[in-house]
């Protein structure tokens, strides 16, 4: 990876160069972005080694919004249940306020 005087990334990603600049403060997460998708594509190819390019990178890409999606669904819930035990918690706390 190579940067250039005004802080943009040049990434290579399946034989092409990019150049990317991130916001200010938000390098590492442009790097952590690209180490993400270049494991992707390495275990997507892994799987299927008959791939290559556009194919390849599509099918990475799906990869991870299916496990974006999952995420998001399981914080869903994980959230639900915390509002739930948190609501539980403030009943139990006004039924004490009531009764003492």
């Amino acid at each position: 990876m190579i940067t250039d005087q005004d802080g943009a990334k040049v990434i290579s990603i399946l034989g092409n160069d990019y150049t990317i600049k991130a916001p200010a403060g938000q390098e590492q997460t442009l790097m952590d972005a690209v180490a993400m998708l270049k494991s992707a594509l390495f275990e997507t190819k892994r799987s299927y080694p008959t791939l290559i390019g556009d194919r390849l990178l599509v099918l990475a890409a799906l990869n991870l919004c299916s496990r974006q999606i999952e995420l998001k669904q399981q914080h869903a819930q994980a959230l639900s249940r915390y509002e739930d035990k948190v609501s539980a918690t403030v009943e139990v706390i006004e039924k004490v306020i009531a009764q003492g």
